[in-house]
């Protein structure tokens, strides 16, 4: 049998722009519904000093003030450029005005003009999963990548791509809710109003309601499951499976093996419309490691549109954790000085 030609590879991506060069400190904040966690950053990606408070409510004026305490904490011992925000919702292409956030009051919140009026330092807003995949891109599993899409895995699922070192945000800046795509038509309902989005079956949401639904029925291999919360079917959550699961219970890897075959078939979706080199694949999910990702990858392989005849993406793990936000919107802000300070 002949053997098929390969298609060639992209080349590695090196970035030249003289933007993604410059020193100097940064502090990055990420707003969360229960945190607001902030960090001093430095052009190689390091977080040289952190700090946290409880997110004030969803009042603006209350998070702005904040914001400021934190910047003021972490200036004492630092000469700080800039401050790059990330928060979930949507931002303006500019990356002045909140357009909508889930977690906070803001609808059309003019959020870097009231930042730098309070702050008297260059402020750039960034949406949080944008923020993670930036520092994914910069500083963790996707550097030198050409095409890298983010996915992040968590109550629902963020996505963000980074493209020939550009953040795409697409044309109106709200590119990148994957968790969105209708995989399941008539499926189960969405916070977002349809039915059958992506993340009603490959999130950690997706993983606690199934874990329920079997204890729910008392069904025997559910038993360990109903152990470790005492009984009450209410009280699992995506995290409990998790940890159940690393230590061996052969319910709860068998829920996160469903998880991880959903997880594999939306990706292949993606690879069909973006064609990226590299998925990285972060969020509190995947504290489940490869229990998650094998299975993930085997779906992608089974259903990537001309498999066989093309190079499959990797699927790897995203590499900075939690504190991939705060160090992406940190070098964001940075290279956004580097690119507007002058022209502002």
């Amino acid at each position: 049998m002949a053997s098929v030609r390969r298609p060639r590879l992209a080349p590695t991506f090196r970035p030249r722009d003289p933007r993604l060069r410059r020193r100097g400190l940064a502090i990055g904040i990420d707003i969360g519904g229960t945190k607001v966690a902030a960090g001093v950053v430095d052009a190689d990606g390091h977080v040289l000093q952190r700090a946290r408070r409880a997110t004030p409510g969803t009042r603006p004026r209350e998070v702005e003030r904040v914001i400021a305490e934190l910047v003021d904490e972490l200036s004492v011992e630092h000469r700080i450029a800039s401050v790059g925000i990330g928060a979930a919702g949507w931002m303006d292409l500019d990356g002045g005005t909140v357009l909508f956030s889930p977690h906070l009051a803001w609808r059309n919140e003019p959020l870097r003009a009231n930042l730098e009026s309070l702050l008297r330092r260059r402020v750039h807003l960034a949406n949080d999963a944008d923020a993670a995949a930036w520092a994914e891109w910069r500083f963790g599993a996707g550097r030198q990548e050409s095409r890298l899409v983010c996915i992040t895995l968590g109550t629902g699922i963020g996505g963000a791509m980074v493209l020939s070192g550009h953040l795409e945000r697409g044309r109106y800046g709200v590119a990148g809710e994957f968790g969105h795509q209708i995989i399941m038509p008539g499926g189960h309902r969405c916070e977002c109003g349809n039915r059958g989005c992506w993340e009603q079956y490959a999130s950690g949401n997706a993983l606690g309601r199934e874990a329920r639904e079997l204890a729910r029925a008392n069904s025997p291999v559910a038993q360990e499951l109903l152990r470790a919360v005492d009984g009450d079917p209410e009280q699992i959550t995506g995290a409990i499976v998790t940890e159940l699961a690393r230590a061996g219970d052969a319910a709860s890897r068998e829920l996160i093996e469903d998880v991880g075959e959903w997880l594999g078939l939306g990706l292949a979706n993606l690879a069909a419309a973006l064609d990226p080199g590299t998925f990285a694949v972060g969020g509190g999910l995947c504290d489940a490691g490869e229990l998650l990702l094998a299975p993930a990858r085997r779906a992608f392989a089974r259903n990537l549109t001309g498999r066989g005849f093309r190079p499959p993406a990797r699927i790897v793990r995203a590499a900075l954790g939690p504190e991939a936000g705060l160090i992406g919107a940190a070098d964001l802000s940075r290279v956004h000085l580097r690119s507007h300070g002058a022209a502002r």
